[in-house]
């Protein structure tokens, strides 16, 4: 196993984290009971992970329980993540992220996690109904009083991140280490604008779906639909993306996976780990052998021209107001190239727009 920092703090973490939504039943996600808990728990420890990410919504509240058994006689060996937003139940006063949800929300997850503490939680998302101010600073208090140790944003475009973590820095509470977020190579849209926030302010991104629900494993295509029972199959397209993109994205992806005789999955999560600012990725799994397959992402060195034909069949384009930013900083600006000569050895991040050559009608 390898490891990294945890964003902008000392605890360190895994390259990998085990997720965890496919235990308990009530979400039709997994269905792991406890003793297939207790197995995967262990065989991930075993195998050097010491971060595991869950969320008091999955299953509703069952797979933090059935964690907190798993994680009894190891507790104070792990990193432990959860999250809360979501209702746990018709309460309107259960809902969102106010400071009384907050605290009933923490109470609860650390009962069915059987521990005093947890070290990393993690706002779910953004609650349009709750002035953000009343919600930092029940997250400092919650540090404050030693039931969190780290706290953590999940799901938020990059101006409400901002805001926050703006807010925090002014009234001097405990900062967001992390943003949990969405992002594959069928979905790159964080490259658009939270990439860059993430890295400015050294915020550690935790990737969740890097398979895309499974799309990305490579197991079937065009001419083979999911089977049933799997993930893909059972709970549908989760995660938006234009489909017959995502099969051009997958010959690719087996292509590259034949090279170095691993899955295209392993391919998938090492392409992913390759990116800036990643602080650790979220691996799920039902059956022990795709767990240990997904592991050994860590493992894979891409080359750089593994990474370009990735990036080229997954690039979606470069949106506005991006592309005027590279083209000012990175095409115009002179310094570009003597203080980051290293980003220009193949050309540069951006071409100089002023001067590209447009084809001629019929050309």
């Amino acid at each position: 196993m390898k490891y990294r920092t945890l964003g902008n703090s000392g605890l360190v973490v895994s390259e990998v984290a085990l997720g965890t939504m496919q235990f308990g039943e009530a979400m039709q996600m997994g269905g792991l009971g406890q003793e297939e808990t207790n197995e995967m728990v262990k065989f991930a420890l075993d195998h050097g992970i010491n971060f595991i990410d869950t969320a008091n919504v999955y299953s509703l509240g069952e797979s933090e329980t059935l964690l907190g058994n798993a994680l009894k006689d190891v507790r104070e060996d792990i990193v432990l993540a959860t999250k809360f937003r979501l209702p746990m139940d018709e309460h309107l006063i259960h809902s969102g992220v106010t400071r009384g949800n907050i605290m009933h929300s923490v109470e609860k997850s650390l009962e069915r996690l059987q521990t005093d503490y947890i070290d990393l939680y993690q706002v779910h998302s953004w609650d349009p109904y709750t002035p953000i101010e009343e919600t930092l600073r029940a997250f400092d208090d919650l540090v404050k009083q030693g039931k969190v140790r780290y706290i953590g944003l999940s799901n938020y475009m990059a101006w409400q991140a901002a805001t926050a973590l703006g807010i925090q820095e002014k009234e001097g509470l405990e900062k967001y280490v992390t943003a949990q977020m969405y992002y594959s190579l069928v979905g790159r849209d964080l490259e658009d604008d939270f990439m860059s926030f993430a890295k400015y302010h050294n915020m550690g991104i935790l990737v969740w779906s890097p398979l895309a629900g499974g799309f990305l494993s490579g197991k079937y295509d065009r001419d083979n639909p999911p089977p049933e029972g799997t993930r893909f199959a059972e709970a549908g397209q989760f995660v938006p993306f234009d489909i017959e993109k995502g099969f051009q994205i997958v010959d690719t992806l087996k292509e590259v996976a034949d090279r170095h005789g691993v899955s295209p999955a392993r391919t998938a999560l090492a392409w992913t780990l390759s990116r800036e600012n990643i602080s650790s990725v979220l691996i799920a799994a039902r059956k022990l052998e795709h767990l240990e397959d997904n592991i050994k992402a860590v493992d894979l060195e891409l080359t750089d021209e593994d990474i370009q034909q990735l990036d080229e069949v997954s690039d979606r384009g470069v949106p506005y107001p991006r592309w005027m930013v590279l083209q000012q900083a990175m095409a115009e600006d002179p310094r570009a190239k003597a203080l980051e000569p290293g980003k220009f050895k193949d050309g540069g991040p951006w071409e100089d727009l002023r001067f590209k050559k447009m084809p001629l009608e019929g050309e």
